[in-house]
């Protein structure tokens, strides 16, 4: 039989039981659409979640520390001398820079200080926490509704503070909700004012061996109470993460080339103290890259340098694999509509074999094959979930569309932002449609047999 033929008489045969096929191949697109509905939310859920934590650049750096270990070695323990693990220094941070596709490398600073407005309504200096920016933070979602402006240069004297830490400075009330911006009047009572910044600096001794000192010396520095002032020139509610996030809020933040130049006392610097040092180390560097694909490349080759690296990468592997599964289990219960659905093209086919039984008888005397027979009946199978499926798809991405407009409704009556919670991608529309094939011709299977094994003489005897 050819090809037109098949399809000619095929075709008319769906006509002439019009509802009865229209039925079965609107419950093939309910399956389909049930699908498509539950697999695009997952898909949409996690699409949103890697482009909100993509903005904070969690996914793009590395953070860097180095592998001494400061603990004092046992007694009787083995005296075989080890290769001396690399300080993380000038030198390893301008290695790093060179590495393919590194954007910036900057330590990770954060010091506690003390603040206080230079002509504010109280003289008492608040305590706080002063961290660095490198310039990619201007594209942190944070920054996208602040109050104010940001830096103006890379070694600026200037501050951007956090809301909160504002309000202490303004002698306001503390409020539960940080996210809540200051007025118009309480941000122009800071913006463009002098803040008073008072830090300890760490000033270096001479190096062993030098001014008369012993060689075996231990590194060591002074510290000394430093005081300057900050131009304010932006405020934040939220803190504009870049790479891995520190412990504790910061208060106040600073270009983070003009707050290494402070030289403050960092957390690890006690601990530095306990070796011999040539030249400025770090507690830790962050390595920004171009691309998140860039970042396993880049962390095997520090680690291959003799540092310690880590990226959100190693963590969120675990959550891409909670993702897949929440997505198996979304597609399995989408599929049991699409599994009933198919009932129902059984259904429609053994009834169609009942009512043509002497059509069949005919074909099959007349010298149509049992092949022949088959395959009417699995074109048959194949269109009704052919056109299902792409009704299924259409009417999936339409749930889709009414439950994101709802919920963005909702958001928008609480304050948050519009969000895109529900994705169909290409790759989904063409597996719905297939799949809906596929499951219409397992259907079609049983009554193709079937029809395929009908005696043509008693066929041809049914009245």
């Amino acid at each position: 039989m050819k090809a037109y033929d098949l399809l000619e008489l095929s075709g008319r045969n769906l006509r002439e039981a019009m509802l009865r096929n229209s039925l079965t191949t609107l419950g093939i697109g309910v399956g389909v659409a049930s699908l498509v509905a539950m697999l695009s939310l997952g898909i949409g859920l996690q699409r949103l979640l890697t482009k909100q934590l993509g903005k904070s650049s969690l996914f793009d750096s590395v953070f860097v520390t180095s592998r001494q270990d400061f603990r004092p070695r046992r007694p009787g323990a083995d005296a075989t001398p080890l290769t001396p693990p690399k300080p993380l220094d000038d030198a390893a941070r301008k290695s790093f820079e060179k590495l393919p596709g590194v954007i910036e490398v900057y330590p990770s600073l954060g010091s506690v200080a003390e603040f206080r407005l230079s002509d504010g309504p109280s003289s008492e200096p608040q305590t706080g926490v002063l961290s660095g920016l490198p310039p990619s933070s201007r594209s942190s979602e944070a920054f996208d509704d602040f109050q104010g402006r940001y830096f103006s240069g890379p070694n600026a004297a200037e501050a951007i503070l956090k809301t909160d830490f504002a309000r202490e400075l303004l002698g306001l009330p503390e409020i539960r909700d940080t996210d809540v911006k200051l007025t118009s009047d309480q941000a122009a009572k800071l913006l463009g004012k002098d803040l008073v910044l008072r830090y300890a600096e760490r000033q270096s001794q001479p190096a062993p061996g030098a001014s008369g000192q012993p060689p075996d010396a231990a590194a060591s520095f002074n510290v000394v109470r430093k005081e300057l002032k900050l131009k304010i020139v932006g405020i934040v509610t939220s803190e504009p993460v870049r790479g891995i996030p520190r412990t504790g809020q910061t208060s106040v933040f600073l270009p983070v080339a003009f707050a290494e130049s402070l030289n403050m006392i960092q957390p690890g610097d006690l601990r530095t103290i306990m070796r011999q040092n040539e030249g400025k180390t770090y507690l830790a560097l962050i390595v920004h890259m171009a691309k998140s694909g860039s970042v396993p490349a880049a962390e095997d080759e520090i680690k291959k340098q003799g540092y310690n690296a880590f990226s959100i990468l190693d963590a969120s592997r675990g959550l891409a694999i909670a993702f897949r599964i929440v997505d198996v289990f979304l597609g399995i219960f989408g599929s049991l509509a699409l599994a009933v659905a198919s009932l129902g093209i059984v259904n429609t086919l053994v009834m169609a074999i009942l009512e043509r039984r002497r059509e069949i008888g005919i074909m099959k005397a007349v010298g149509a094959s049992d092949g022949d027979v088959k395959k009417i009946f699995f074109v048959e199978a194949g269109s009704m979930g052919l056109l299902g499926g792409c009704l299924g798809v259409l009417m999936g991405w339409l749930i889709g569309r009414v439950i994101n407009w709802g919920v963005n409704a909702y958001f928008t009556r609480q304050g948050f932002a519009s969000q895109d919670i529900w994705y169909v991608p290409l790759w989904l529309v063409a597996f719905a449609i297939g799949f809906s094939i596929l499951v219409s011709l397992l259907a079609g299977l049983y009554p193709a047999s079937r029809a395929a094994k009908l005696d043509p003489v008693q066929a041809l005897r049914h009245e």
